[in-house]
């Protein structure tokens, strides 16, 4: 299966016609054109050699893991670009074992006549069944391909550990706004791309790289698509080499969603849609709460974002009314990490259920801030002399110059595992920080918390 039936391939390797899409235009043609990747580009890497044909260090195989739109293809298009090799594509999606093993055959066949090695693209190999990684597996292990392999998910879940052990897995970073807005200027001005016909407004180039999301490949889709409806207005100039048109905010939100474009946009919707999730969280409205989500996500929100959130919630909001809503929130956060979107969206609604519908208490969120309160405050003490580190020689001495040197019960050794001692500094004794509600698990706390403050003479 050749790669780009109606494009032919330039000299790097990259698709080239006219008609293509600009984000297939602007495909980086060498590895100086390739955005936020320095990691896996510097000189001796093993992908860089795999790039430049260079076989000393080369990998046999390599899985790249990343989000998308972030130059996983783009590398594989570069390394079909190293001389002498064949390149074939596949994509884990419409593929199947048939189509594979005839991919496979033609290489072997190309190596042992011609002596030409062929790169093998899988794109999104995560949707490969266990059954066609394992076909996979002695055209790697022999060397009949070259392996490239895409992915947006982890790979150690979602590969056969025997295909992965036999790979080298390199894991892409997300591109930044500064590598976005690069990009953008790059086509702006590249003959392969707006060739200078065009120039943006700062908001209009704003709202364009907040809200790809990190994405190279959405961000040149919106500025293609805001371009087109910008030829629609009058000429600004006739003169070569001049912009004949200006992309101005109400292309970009003629060409997506313009709720969507006002939410990056004007700051004040960003800020106050979080807001009133959060608070219809702590409210227990998950109606509420599962709007304020879906509208998030639908303007492009990034959903790492909208999981860190949770998370505070969890701590904040819910708190030790039900402890287990931290751990649903943090799984969820690690679950997004992994999955994206759209997935993504399942895991954050379950998790928003959970914080939504828990009981509530921000008895501990009170805590902390009393207790952080007090040692802004300068109410300190020095700390108990039994409960300093016997092993540092200043403690010692200074136990035995105040003739406090009593020893520290071990509260192990002690009925229910509570030593009766003073804990806290002299100038803090009877200060209390966390009170406990009665709502939830909590209810448990206060109860047990009172038996705890009686054996400790508290009470």
């Amino acid at each position: 299966m050749d790669l780009f039936s109606d494009a032919a391939l330039d000299d790097s390797g990259v698709p080239n016609h006219k008609h293509a899409p600009l984000a297939v235009r602007m495909r980086p043609r060498s590895i100086d054109e390739v955005l936020g990747q320095d990691h896996l580009l510097k000189l001796g890497q093993p992908l860089r050699r795999l790039i430049e044909g260079n076989e000393n260090g080369a990998p046999s195989s390599i899985f790249l893991w990343g989000p998308p739109g972030i130059g996983k293809t783009t590398l594989a298009y570069l390394c079909a670009g190293a001389s002498g090799r064949a390149f074939n594509e596949i994509s884990a999606v419409s593929a199947g074992v048939k189509e594979l093993r005839a991919v496979i055959d033609d290489a072997k066949h190309r190596l042992f006549i011609d002596g030409k090695e062929t790169i093998l693209f899988v794109d999104e190999v995560h949707r490969f069944s266990k059954t066609q990684q394992d076909a996979l597996l002695p055209a790697v292990e022999n060397r009949w391909v070259i392996l490239i392999a895409a992915t947006t998910e982890n790979p150690s879940f979602s590969v056969i550990s025997p295909l992965l052990s036999r790979s080298l897995l390199l894991t892409l970073h997300p591109l930044s706004e500064a590598n976005i807005e690069e990009l953008l200027t790059r086509a702006l001005t590249d003959e392969r791309g707006l060739n200078n016909k065009f120039s943006i407004t700062d908001d209009a180039l704003d709202a364009i790289i907040r809200f790809a999301g990190q994405d190279a490949r959405r961000s040149l889709t919106i500025l293609e698509a805001a371009a087109g409806k910008a030829a629609d207005k009058p000429k600004l100039s006739t003169n070569e080499g001049k912009p004949a048109y200006e992309i101005d905010i109400a292309d970009v939100e003629a060409s997506v969603d313009s709720y969507a474009v006002r939410y990056d946009r004007d700051g004040d919707q960003h800020y106050d849609v979080i807001s009133a999730f959060i608070k219809s969280i702590r409210g227990s409205d998950v109606d509420a709460a599962m709007h304020y989500l879906a509208r998030m996500l639908e303007a492009g929100e990034d959903p790492r974002f909208v999981a860190r959130r949770l998370m505070i919630s969890a701590a904040e909001d819910v708190g030790m009314a039900d402890p287990s809503a931290l751990q649903t929130a943090t799984a969820a956060a690690q679950s997004v990490a992994l999955v994206g979107m759209p997935e993504a969206r399942i895991i954050l609604a379950e998790a928003v259920v959970h914080l939504a519908t828990a009981p509530k208490s921000n008895r501990a969120y009170n805590a902390i801030n009393k207790a952080i309160a007090d040692v802004r405050e300068g109410k300190i003490g020095p700390v108990p002399m039994h409960l300093r580190d016997k092993s540092v020689k200043s403690s010692r001495i200074a136990a035995q110059q105040s003739g406090k040197d009593r020893d520290y019960i071990y509260a192990h050794d002690e009925p229910n595992a509570i030593a009766r001692q003073q804990y806290l500094p002299d100038e803090m004794v009877g200060t209390v920080y966390y009170e406990p509600s009665d709502r939830g698990y909590e209810a448990n706390v206060t109860n047990r918390l009172e038996r705890i403050n009686r054996a400790l003479g508290k009470q």
